[in-house]
């Protein structure tokens, strides 16, 4: 049992939803699945560097140049703390090697998942939002001086970890820690030397926002800080400075969409179906991706239907058209899958296991990007038995044509 009272706190309790498979809809899927292409494995090691950091929930983006880019929540002690900050690290040779981390962004509460994208003029975009969920940890140690909970036990904070979370959390009063909550975005318009201050987005998800063909930025995710949370795609046109509100999702029938939907992503395919998928949380397909298309830019949206067990996917169009999802897997064999569609998202193909040998649920949130040479680099988030915090691992792959 890990002694720490955040490092066992699962993202499932963390969005506060729990369900059940649907039959029907396995069946369902079983139907449309189509045979996996083959997968070969290159490499898997790991690229974190920082041991004595829990680092979480990464996005990779390849730039026009080549150069590639993994942003994450970086400066942790856990899963859930105070202190999460938004880290960089580059590489200039296709992730054989990478860069020392640099901080991008550090506010004065948790700073969580983050996503990367390079626009068309060159403008870097990280993605992320802030959080106060660490709260009602540091509250029950505070008054009851333990924490108790299902799964993870009874643990005790030493006086300097209580002491840490205390120093932090005090940085601002209670006013000012609200004012901080929200999703943000800092740009850089010279390849990263500089970037903006932070900057509001519309909503938040885990791997940010994608440039469709006619210029516009799309960013699919959820409005986490207001009262109606809404599902749905928000839209730039001015190169990420600002957003606005595109459309909602709708839910399907006894679906919560509040309660239920999160940490969305969206690819454009070659016949201009927009793909959005969505980690699902309701009772109906609880823990599976559900998937929704628009045919008229994110106007308007289909009602989701479930395409496998896993979360939360990234989405990929490869050059030769075909679309790659890629999603956590929370369940034997723990570790990262993958899937492919040929048709533009109507139908994917049975899964294909990037990695299998993780210890338990606290891992996932796989992004991929294609190398100059055909082949994917996957990157994700893990907690290992050695290190002991979370880390960050890669795999290099290569996908056969049929």
């Amino acid at each position: 049992m890990n002694s720490h009272p955040a490092a066992s706190v699962s993202r499932r309790s963390f969005l506060r939803t729990t369900g059940v498979l649907s039959v029907a809809a396995f069946a369902g899927l079983a139907r449309r699945a189509l045979a996996a292409p083959e997968l070969k494995i290159i490499e898997t090691k790991i690229i974190s560097q920082q041991p004595e950091y829990y680092h979480g929930w990464p996005t990779i983006a390849r730039r026009a140049n080549g150069e590639l880019w993994i942003t994450y929540s970086g400066g942790r002690e856990h899963h859930v703390c105070p202190f999460g900050q938004i880290h960089a690290m580059t590489s200039r040779d296709d992730g054989a090697t990478w860069s020392w981390p640099r901080v991008l962004l550090d506010s004065a509460t948790d700073d969580r998942d983050s996503g990367v994208v390079e626009t068309a003029k060159g403008t870097l975009l990280v993605t992320t939002f802030t959080s106060l969920a660490y709260e009602s940890y540091l509250k029950k140690q505070e008054i009851f001086g333990e924490l108790t909970g299902k799964g993870w036990g009874t643990v005790k904070m030493s006086p300097e970890q209580l002491a840490r979370w205390q120093a932090c959390h005090n940085r601002l009063n209670e006013e000012e820690r609200k004012a901080e909550l929200g999703v943000w975005l800092v740009r850089s318009t010279d390849g990263g030397k500089t970037w903006s201050p932070q900057l509001p987005t519309v909503v938040g998800s885990p791997h940010g926002p994608i440039q469709l063909r006619d210029g516009r930025l799309l960013y699919a995710g959820k409005q986490l800080w207001t009262d109606d949370k809404k599902i749905g795609v928000c839209e730039s046109t001015d190169d990420g400075q600002t957003w606005r509100w595109l459309a909602g999702i709708p839910a399907r029938k006894d679906d919560n969409a509040t309660k239920g939907y999160h940490e969305l992503h969206v690819v454009e395919a070659s016949d201009g179906t927009l793909v959005a998928q969505i980690r699902n949380h309701n009772k109906a397909n609880a823990g599976w991706t559900l998937q929704t298309e628009s045919k008229d830019g994110g106007k308007t949206w289909s009602e989701p239907h479930p395409i496998c067990y896993g979360l939360p996917s990234h989405l990929l169009k490869l050059r030769d058209e075909r679309l790659l999802m890629t999603y956590g897997h929370r369940r034997a064999p723990f570790g990262n899958q993958a899937r492919v569609s040929a048709d533009n998202g109507k139908s994917w193909s049975e899964a294909i296991i990037i990695s299998g040998d993780g210890l338990g649920g606290d891992l996932g949130y796989p992004s991929t990007v294609e190398l100059a040479d055909g082949s994917l680099l996957t990157v994700w988030y893990e907690q290992m038995k050695m290190p002991s915090k979370a880390v960050l691992r890669q795999a290099r792959w290569s996908l056969s044509q049929t």
